[in-house]
């Protein structure tokens, strides 16, 4: 019976169905890419390593649902010299925000929340809301230093802060000099979650009228986003990942704070000094294992990440797995704060979550009107490309926004049908 038993352990695993956060892999010329090109790459980050610019990376592009490319770079730990590995753990910080994005959408899909709802429909204390208006430049502001918070005062807001304008960081929200430094006054303690904290940011002043510029909102706005999901679902915010997004995906490695097995594949980070490349002493300030930080807590590996971006560019399903509709990726990835906003550069566009490249010319890269992605401030950063069918995905755990540059016009490049 043992014998048995093993058997048929063995064979039901031999026709396991591939998950998606295993996806097939194809030569890339089967798929209109070159394989020299896409060298290339491998080269840049090499180079990128060997100037220490960073201590390693891992790079995965597939197209046409199809993994094209997949390269480990450099150590994930250099006291260690431990290499850099495929499966090697990245904390993605404002990677996270897509995922959120996508969590909102799907409460819109089931008419649980809209676009235009305020805020406060979900958490009253974010009602009657003040704006913030300095009486003193950053220089002679409080403290008397240079660049400390100015003087102010408050106003009423024209209109409420709606999920469009945390969706697009057009709220104000914990967006500015003066806004930041308000929110940071709330300390936010180890034991809170989400519906402890979030409703006290509703007492602090917004730093514009909202919808009248663009600011990223690093935290504040997309944990807000975090609560309202957890609200509209009835489920804590890790809950309506692992079950809403992250199991119907196959994506099994994600997670805001990961099992103690897995802790010794994490990678470390660095930050660039005139010394060379330092460890941080606090990296997982961003994670936890009780406030799911909807705008920068997941860490994750490059391949388990990539299914998210696949199902996007193929409008919202994978392996029979469908989490949106066409319609409703195309809503959360055209442009809702456009160029000529004041904040957002030209050329680049921001949509629900993600940004949106709306001229390719103007922004000066290779990527594709219609693409759109996001970055993380430890050095990762994702783009989908529908009109190439493209995805790609860079991790390293420096900042540096030069490489994704470069990464973005090198995958590309390397499309030659």
């Amino acid at each position: 019976m043992r014998y048995k038993w093993m058997r048929s352990a063995i064979l039901l695993l031999a026709v396991w169905p591939i998950t998606a956060a295993s996806l097939p892999s194809a030569k890339p010329e089967e798929l209109g890419m070159s394989s020299d090109r896409l060298r290339r790459l491998d080269q840049m980050i090499q180079r990128r390593v060997d100037a220490s610019d960073i201590a390693g990376a891992v790079t995965i592009v597939a197209r046409k649902a199809k993994i094209v490319h997949f390269q480990a770079f450099g150590v994930r730990d250099l006291e260690s010299k431990q290499p850099m590995t495929k499966d090697t753990i990245f904390r993605i910080a404002s990677m996270t925000k897509p995922v959120t994005g996508l969590a909102i959408m799907m409460m819109i899909e089931e008419g649980r929340v809209r676009l235009t709802d305020p805020v406060s429909r979900y958490i009253p204390e974010f009602k009657n809301m003040k704006v913030a208006v300095a009486q003193t430049s950053a220089s002679e502001g409080r403290g008397g230093g240079r660049g400390s918070v100015p003087q102010f005062y408050t106003i009423p807001t024209e209109r409420e802060i709606t999920i469009r304008d945390l969706l697009t960081h057009v709220s104000g929200l914990a967006s500015g000099v003066i806004s930041s430094d308000e929110t940071r006054k709330l300390n936010r303690r180890p034991e809170e979650n989400l519906a402890s904290y979030i409703p006290r940011l509703g007492s602090t002043p917004l730093e514009f009228q909202p919808g009248s510029r663009w600011s990223y909102s690093p935290q504040a706005g997309f944990d807000t986003l975090g609560r309202i999901v957890e609200i509209a679902s009835g489920m804590p915010l890790d809950q309506f990942f692992r079950e809403r997004i992250f199991n119907p995906l196959g994506m099994e490695e994600v997670s805001f704070w990961p099992a103690d097995d897995r802790w010794p594949r994490v990678a470390s980070v660095y930050f660039k000094t005139a010394d060379g490349l330092q460890k941080s002493p606090n990296p997982n300030t961003m994670s936890s294992k009780v406030y799911f930080m909807g705008s920068g807590g997941l860490m994750t590996t490059p391949a388990d990440y990539l299914p998210f971006g696949v199902m996007l560019c193929n409008g919202g399903a994978l392996n029979g797995k469908r989490l949106l509709s066409p319609k409703t990726v195309e809503m959360m990835t055209s442009v809702h704060a456009p160029d000529t906003l004041p904040g957002r550069p030209r050329g680049e566009g921001f949509g629900l979550s993600v940004r949106v490249i709306n001229d390719h010319v103007a922004s000066g890269t290779l990527l594709s009107n219609g693409t759109f992605g996001w970055s993380g401030i430890y050095g990762t950063y994702f783009f989908v490309d529908p009109k190439e069918q493209l995805v790609a995905i860079l991790m390293a755990q420096t900042a540096n926004r030069e490489m994704a540059s470069d990464f973005e016009n090198l995958v590309e490049q390397a499309i030659v049908e």
